[in-house]
C-alpha cells in the first residue's frame, strides 16, 4: 500500500532502492539531454544529406520541444493515476523507438515528425523523473545531494554531447547519434523494471483533455507564426491569423483551467511566489542560453567552417565547468538561500551571453571563450536549484505535477526561444544585407533574407552562384556581416532575458515557501 504521498508503508526508502532510482532517472535524463546536444553539432550534416532548409533546422528542435511542452503535464497526470514507474518505462520505450525512426529518416519532414514522437517519449519521462527522485529522497540535505548528482548528469550530457555528436557524425554519419539512444534506453529500462518502486497519487482523477487541446494548439500556432513570420511577412493575413488564434486559444486555456475540477495547470499554484519564480527561472535559462545554442553551432560550423567534432571541442570549456559546478550547487542547497543561487546563476548566464555578443568579421572561436566559461558556471549553479525547488514548493503528492509544470516551462522556453531568436536573427541580418547592398539586385525583395538563411544553413556558396561574378565578393561580405549582426543581436537579447530571470527569482522565491528538513528534536533526558 502507499500513503497519500505515494510512499510505501515500509517508511523511509531503502538505501539501495533510492540510489537505483536516482541512477535510472539520471540515465534517462542523460539520454534525453545527450540527444539534444549531439543533434546541435550534427545539424549541418543533416542539412547536406537531407536537403534541409533553415526552417527545417529550426523544426529539428522545435518539433521535439513542442510535443514535450504540450504533453508533459498530461503525462504527469497519467503517471499519478496509473503509476509513475509504469509511465516512466513507457516513455523510455517511445523515446527509443522514435530515435530509431530519426536514424532512418529519408527526408526532413520524416525526421521532424520522428523528433515530435521523441518529444512524446521525452514528455512521459520528464513528467515523472523528478517525482521519482523526490519520493525516495527526503527534503533537505539528502535531496540536495541527489539533485546535485542529477544536475551533474545534466552537466555530463551537455559536456560530452557535442564531442560524442561530433565524433560520431564525422566517423559514422549523423544517423549514429540517434542509434546511440537504443543501448542507453535499454539499460535504463532494465533498471526501471528491476529496481524501481511503483507509486501513484491515490486522489488522482481524469486527464484534462480540453486543457491539453487548447494549450498544445496555442503553442504550436505561436511557434509556427514566429518561424514563418519573415518569409510570409509579419503583417500578412496568415501570420496575423496565427497570432490571433494562438491568443484566443491561450485565453480559452486559462478559462478552462479555472473551471475544471482537475486542471492540468492549477493556476492557484502561481499565487505562491516561489512556485512562480522557479518556473520563470526555468523559462529564462532555457529561452536564453539553451535556445541560442542552435545559432552558436551554426556560427561555429557554417560561418567558421569547423567540423562537427571541432565544434564539439569548442564547447568543452563551458560544459566541463557546468559539470564541475553542479554538484557544488547541490551541496549548497541546504546552506544558501535558493533565490540567491538562482539570481547569481542566471546573472552569470546573462553576463556570459553579453561577453559572446561582440563577434567581428575577423573573430575566431576564442571570442566566445570568456562567455562560454561564465555562462557554463551559471548553468551549473542554476540547474540543481531549479530541479530541487520545483518539487519542494508543493505537497509531495503533487510532485509529479510540479515536475511536469517545470519541464513545461523549460521546453516552452526552448521552443519559443528558438523561434523568436530565429525570427530576429534572420530579420536583423536581412536588414543589414539590404543596407550594405542598397541599389543592387541583392537588396531587392526576399533576396537578403534568402542570403542570411543560406549562410545559416551552410548553403551560401550555392546562393552566391546566382549572383553575377563581379558582385559575388561584395554580396558574400555583406551576407557575412548580416549574419554576425543578427547573431550579436540575439545574444544580447538573450542576455537581457537571463538578467530578467535573475531579478524575478530574487524577488519571488522565498525560503519559507520551500520544504526543508525539520530541525532534529532535542534528545530526551534519561
Amino acid at each position: 500500500m502507499t500513503d497519500r504521498a505515494g510512499r510505501c508503508d515500509e517508511g523511509t526508502a531503502p538505501v539501495e532502492r533510492k540510489w537505483w532510482t536516482l541512477i535510472a532517472v539520471s540515465v534517462a535524463t542523460f539520454m534525453l539531454l545527450l540527444d539534444i546536444t549531439v543533434v546541435n553539432v550534427a545539424l549541418p550534416s543533416i542539412r547536406r544529406d537531407l536537403g534541409a532548409s533553415f526552417t527545417d533546422l529550426q523544426w529539428v528542435f522545435d518539433a521535439y520541444a513542442l510535443t514535450l511542452a504540450a504533453l508533459v503535464l498530461t503525462a504527469g497526470s497519467i503517471a499519478d493515476r496509473v503509476g509513475r514507474r509504469r509511465t516512466f518505462a513507457a516513455g523510455l520505450v517511445i523515446f527509443s523507438f522514435a530515435s530509431l525512426l530519426c536514424a532512418l529518416a529519408p527526408n526532413p519532414t520524416f525526421l521532424n515528425l520522428s523528433r515530435a514522437l521523441q518529444g512524446v517519449g521525452g514528455a512521459v519521462m520528464f513528467a515523472v523523473s523528478l517525482a521519482l527522485v523526490a519520493q525516495e529522497f527526503p527534503a533537505g540535505r539528502e535531496r540536495g545531494t541527489a539533485m546535485g548528482i542529477y544536475g551533474a548528469t545534466i552537466g555530463v550530457a551537455v559536456a560530452i554531447g557535442p564531442l560524442v555528436g561530433g565524433a560520431l557524425t564525422d566517423s559514422l554519419g549523423w544517423e549514429s547519434i540517434f542509434y546511440l539512444n537504443l543501448p542507453i534506453g535499454a539499460a535504463a529500462l532494465v533498471i526501471t523494471a528491476l529496481k524501481l518502486r511503483e507509486s501513484r497519487d491515490p486522489d488522482a482523477t481524469g486527464v484534462d483533455w480540453p486543457g491539453v487541446a487548447t494549450f498544445s494548439s496555442a503553442l504550436f500556432l505561436l511557434v509556427l507564426a514566429l518561424v514563418r513570420g519573415n518569409a510570409e511577412g509579419w503583417g500578412s493575413a496568415l501570420i496575423v491569423s496565427l497570432f490571433v488564434a494562438a491568443a484566443v486559444l491561450l485565453g480559452a486555456f486559462v478559462v478552462i483551467e479555472q473551471r475544471v475540477a482537475q486542471p492540468m495547470l492549477p493556476l492557484g499554484l502561481f499565487r505562491r511566489g516561489a512556485f512562480t519564480g522557479v518556473q520563470l527561472a526555468a523559462f529564462a535559462v532555457s529561452g536564453s542560453l539553451f535556445a541560442l545554442f542552435l545559432y552558436l553551432t551554426l556560427y561555429l560550423q557554417n560561418y567558421l567552417g569547423l567540423s562537427p567534432f571541432q565544434a564539439g571541442v569548442r564547447y568543452l570549456p563551458s560544459t566541463v565547468l557546468s559539470f564541475l559546478v553542479a554538484p557544488i550547487a547541490g551541496a549548497l542547497l541546504s546552506r544558501v538561500q535558493a533565490r540567491l543561487m538562482l539570481c547569481v546563476g542566471l546573472a552569470a548566464v546573462g553576463l556570459g551571453l553579453l561577453l559572446m555578443s561582440g563577434i567581428q568579421l575577423d573573430s575566431t572561436w576564442t571570442t566566445l571563450l570568456g562567455g562560454f566559461l561564465v555562462s557554463g558556471a551559471g548553468v551549473g549553479l542554476v540547474n540543481p536549484v531549479i530541479a530541487d525547488v520545483a518539487v519542494s514548493v508543493v505537497p509531495k503528492e503533487r510532485s509529479g505535477m510540479a515536475a511536469g509544470i517545470n519541464d513545461t516551462f523549460r521546453q516552452v522556453g526552448i521552443a519559443v526561444g528558438i523561434a523568436v531568436w530565429g525570427a530576429i536573427f534572420v530579420g536583423r541580418g536581412a536588414d543589414r544585407v539590404r543596407e550594405l547592398t542598397a541599389g543592387t539586385p541583392a537588396a531587392q525583395g526576399a533576396r537578403p533574407r534568402e542570403l542570411i538563411e543560406a549562410a545559416s544553413s551552410g548553403a551560401l556558396d550555392d546562393a552566391l552562384a546566382a549572383v553575377p561574378a563581379d558582385a559575388r565578393g561584395a554580396v558574400a561580405l555583406a551576407t557575412r556581416e548580416g549574419f554576425l549582426s543578427g547573431l550579436n543581436t540575439v545574444l544580447t537579447l538573450g542576455a537581457l532575458l537571463s538578467f530578467a530571470g535573475a531579478a524575478v527569482s530574487l524577488w519571488l522565491v522565498r525560503e519559507r515557501e520551500i520544504e526543508r528538513d525539520a530541525p532534529p528534536e532535542p534528545a530526551q533526558a534519561p
